[in-house]
């Protein structure tokens, strides 16, 4: 009987030995060999509806200074209502953008402006800038409103052209208006096809729209 207790204990020792052994070996195994995330898929998207709104809460400038203390600052437009011109543009991108995309879900898009100040005048035909533009973008399911992606605040800042530069574009058609539509196209369309959505490029600033590579349906 003592001999038999002993060899169980033996047995049992090996048992727990062996567990142990497995353990370890699962626990410092190398990264490659272990399960890895699989990437998100790009979503599907078709736009079905949208709505900007450009709040009037927004501070507007018409001062020509190098940089108005204010939420709206916009010159490429005769002098008018800021909020309905840019707008437009907002409207405009999104349908250059995202009108023809082929998806397979419909949805509605929203943006709500945070912030478009392009180059006064003064700026403009001088040193340059930034066209520093900030808007909240929300898909949703265009039945029941439900939020499919987002509210997500963007930061889509563009390089703005400043003297002879600014001049040498406007003769080939390349206004702010224009570059600043095919810009927000561009940001739009991504969030709305790319897993990550729009990311802004090192530095922050888009550097370039180029006129022979408009926005192209996805």
């Amino acid at each position: 009987m003592k001999r038999f207790g002993l060899l169980a204990m033996v047995m049992m020792g090996l048992s727990v030995s062996a567990c142990a052994t497995v353990e370890t070996a699962t626990r410092n195994a190398p990264l490659e060999t272990l399960p890895t995330e699989m990437a998100a898929p790009a979503p599907s998207f078709k736009m079905a509806s949208f709505d900007v709104n450009v709040p009037t809460t927004l501070k507007v400038s018409e001062a020509n200074s190098y940089r108005p203390a204010a939420d709206i600052v916009w010159r490429g437009d005769p002098i008018g209502n800021r909020y309905e011109q840019v707008a437009a543009i907002f409207d405009d991108a999104i349908e250059l953008g995202a009108g023809d995309l082929k998806g397979a879900l419909p949805v509605k898009v929203e943006i709500e402006v945070k912030r478009f100040h392009a180059l006064t005048e003064k700026t403009r035909y001088t040193i340059g800038g930034i066209h520093a533009i900030t808007f909240v973008m929300t898909i949703r399911d265009p039945q029941t409103g439900a939020v499919i992606r987002g509210p997500r605040e963007i930061v889509a800042d563009l390089d703005g052209y400043g003297g002879s530069k600014a001049l040498q574009a406007e003769a080939r058609g390349l206004t702010q208006k224009y570059r600043i539509t095919q810009h927000l196209a561009r940001v739009i369309q991504d969030e709305m096809t790319k897993p990550q959505g729009f990311v802004a490029p090192r530095g922050g600033v888009t550097k370039r729209i180029d006129p022979l590579s408009p926005v192209k349906p996805i």
